[in-house]
């Protein structure tokens, strides 16, 4: 909301003192007076402030090629996360494609060594047989 905006909004709130200016605090039946009204939301606005600075600072730290950076607009962040996101989106589909191409190829071999240890158990009991073991 742009300074003009606010200035509306509060100018538009100060002709309706008797019913919307103050509002019952939570806890008690006192009235928030219209200074206590915009503290408490320049507290909450700073706070959103704060929160979405500290969410840019941890995305931009995520990004590998902004690593280090200390100064860095807004922007480019978010340009430089997108290209990120869809670079790894790529790498993940070109491993799920490996893993797809290597699928049949451990299908194989695991049943050529369930063969071999067929062979090998078969043979141990022909050779217990012949020797006279059971």
């Amino acid at each position: 909301m742009s300074d003009d905006d606010r200035e509306i909004d509060i100018e538009s709130d100060e002709g309706d003192e008797d019913s919307y200016s103050r509002q019952p605090r939570q806890s008690s039946n006192q009235y928030l007076s219209q200074a206590e009204k915009r503290a408490h939301h320049n507290a909450l606005e700073t706070k959103r402030r704060d929160h979405i600075k500290d969410s840019f600072t941890s995305l931009r730290e995520s990004v590998p090629a902004l690593q280090g950076e200390k100064v860095v607009s807004r922007a480019l962040i978010l340009k430089k996360a997108a290209d990120y996101i869809q670079f790894m989106r790529r790498k993940n589909s070109a491993h799920q494609q490996d893993i797809d191409d290597l699928k049949p190829q451990n299908s194989l071999l695991e049943s050529q060594k369930l063969n071999k240890h067929q062979s090998i158990k078969a043979l141990i009991i022909t050779t217990n047989h012949r020797n006279g073991k059971s």
